[in-house]
């Protein structure tokens, strides 16, 4: 066997184990962001946290897949070490960029439901109150 393709094997191996881990974290971590933002539905939080993951796995499966091939040939020992770091870095900076996204999205979601909670008022208005100001003349006139 090449060692090219030794190092082919080695490569999705590993950016594929790197790949399930952070979606597993992102989902189970995500999940309790996403009922906090839609007000405690857990239905409606677990199937966006679903498709959250789908999309994170078909961008990063992706990209791994395109990321594969190499022009060079791996000779030695050195070589497969050097385009497995060279490969696994750009994967895992990849992972980070789409974890960081992943956190800004859902933390932007959380926090646009809790400005929507802080504009409803604790109770409802319980009725009108007469115009009252400078502009306004006292009670009993001038």
């Amino acid at each position: 066997m090449d060692l090219t393709v030794v190092a082919y094997v080695i490569y999705l191996l590993l950016s594929l184990s790197l790949t399930v881990w952070v979606a597993r974290t992102l989902s189970r971590n995500g999940r309790v962001f996403l009922a906090d933002v839609l007000h405690g539905n857990e239905k409606l939080a677990e199937a966006v946290n679903h498709l959250l993951v789908v999309g994170f796995y078909l961008v990063n499966l992706g990209f791994i897949a395109l990321y594969l091939q190499d022009d060079t040939t791996v000779t030695d020992a050195r070589g497969v070490f050097e385009a497995l770091s060279q490969k696994l870095g750009v994967v895992l900076l990849v992972l980070g960029v789409m974890h960081l996204g992943n956190v800004y999205a859902l933390n932007k979601f959380r926090r646009r439901g809790i400005m929507e909670r802080e504009q409803v008022p604790p109770v409802a208005p319980q009725g009108w109150t007469g115009q009252q100001g400078p502009w306004t003349a006292p009670a009993g006139g001038r």
